[in-house]
């Protein structure tokens, strides 16, 4: 079987800017919850029999008491915030497993569960629906792939290579050193792509050498 993780925030943020505003008899604004609901149910029509969504049920994490200029919810329209808890109700009124992170992250409900399906021999792959360049760090050979459903473009790990110049367990390092406008970290002054990449690809994550060397072992 295949497993598909879904990121409902990105999800929900890219309906809501790219739908037209919708509200329900009560003045309810849900636009983009029948933006994602109608895309998941496609992707069920398609075949996708296990399917998992992750949301941001409130954006702040426990990363915002580790670093002052971390991502919040400041600034995002209240019309999409509110859309969160109705998006959950109806996923799970469909059968869809939902996972409404509250301390953690989306992207760590995405992350932990796809290393939890990577360790189950009945599943053939796994994607992790969104163009989020955190999840690439989870890209594993071409078994745990990062699916960009809006492009229709799939990056295994050699893609991951490809598109940054590092291995999927350097992307962090990279982040770091680039730069990640949308979770508010500024990188390090006079880093760029390509200097992180050459750096990287020659003093690679830790991960990756301990792995070498158990391997050779």
């Amino acid at each position: 079987m295949d497993v598909h993780l879904i990121d409902g925030t990105y999800e929900l943020f890219r309906h809501f800017f790219a739908v037209p505003a919708s509200a329900d008899v009560n003045g309810q604004e849900v636009g983009a919850v029948r933006g994602v609901l109608t895309s998941v149910l496609s992707m069920i029509d398609r075949g996708a029999t296990h399917l998992g969504v992750a949301t941001d049920h409130v954006v702040e994490s426990f990363r915002n008491d580790l670093y002052p200029g971390y991502k919040t919810s400041e600034g995002v329209p209240p019309e999409l915030l509110s859309q969160f808890p109705i998006l959950e109700e109806a996923l799970e009124a469909m059968g869809v497993v939902v996972w409404p992170m509250v301390e953690f992250e989306a992207d760590d409900a995405l992350a932990s569960a796809a290393a939890k399906a990577a360790n189950d021999d009945r599943v053939r792959q796994i994607f992790i629906c969104t163009p989020d360049k955190d999840l690439s760090q989870c890209v594993v050979g071409t078994r745990v792939v990062q699916l960009d459903r809006r492009r229709d473009l799939l990056r295994d790990e050699a893609g991951v290579v490809d598109k940054f110049g590092v291995r999927p367990q350097s992307i962090p390092d990279y982040l770091a050193a680039v730069g990640d406008t949308a979770d508010g970290f500024p990188g390090l002054a006079g880093w760029g792509a390509k200097a992180a990449a050459l750096v990287l690809s020659q003093y690679r994550h830790p991960y990756i050498l301990s792995k070498k060397a158990a391997d050779h072992h």
